[in-house]
């Protein structure tokens, strides 16, 4: 089980929201550019002035639950109120990529991560959206399988992003968290490819 499996309950929630920025004529491609340039300005701050001011890190988790709940929106906006589009499919897609290479990236300059691990990481984040999303390509569904998602990577660098802020460096074993990381990125991809594969082999 990964935080996906709790989208439901997210979305419930948001569910009176998104109804009053439809009225409002908000659209879902409005909201999924908005994360995506809310999440690269946050990204050029940290590469700019976190070298001064690691309190800027704590704007991380804050930020990337704010990202989840306007990515919910935009996707309740795009099922629920008529708004789908060939468009919108493309944005939600690579504005997630952009957002998590802008968001994560500037963990390179945080003791004791490796700048080039860090790199790695996102790279594996890449593929593993990529892995996801190729699945309706070979006739499966989108996949979201773990152990690490898009939820879950937020979750992680959130508390990471609480931690520098707070401490400005992390103690030399947390540099171990990116090899874990990437580690469960690549059996995330290995998980969704494979019963991508499965699914829709089983398919008539």
């Amino acid at each position: 089980m990964t935080l996906y499996d709790l989208k439901p309950r997210f979305q419930a929630l948001l569910r009176p929201l998104t109804g009053w920025l439809f009225v409002r004529g908000v659209t879902a491609n409005m909201v999924t550019l908005a994360a995506a340039a809310g999440s690269v300005l946050l990204g050029l701050a940290l590469f700019a002035l976190s070298h001064a001011h690691p309190g800027l890190y704590l704007l991380v988790p804050l930020w990337l639950f704010a990202r989840m709940a306007l990515n919910a929106i935009d996707g309740m906006l795009a099922r629920e109120h008529g708004q789908k589009s060939s468009l919108g499919a493309y944005l939600n897609e690579v504005a997630d990529v952009v957002s998590d290479a802008a968001l994560y990236l500037p963990f390179a300059l945080v003791q004791p991560f490796s700048p080039a691990l860090v790199v790695v990481v996102v790279l594996l984040a890449v593929v593993s959206e990529m892995a996801g999303a190729l699945g309706p390509m070979v006739g499966a569904s989108r996949r979201y399988d773990g152990p690490l998602g898009k939820s879950d990577r937020a979750l992680l660098f959130g508390a990471l992003g609480l931690w520098a802020g707070i401490a400005g460096a992390l103690p030399p074993l947390a540099a171990h968290l990116m090899t874990l990381a990437a580690v469960l990125l690549a059996v995330t991809i290995a998980n969704r490819v494979r019963r991508g594969v499965a699914e829709a082999a089983a398919k008539p």
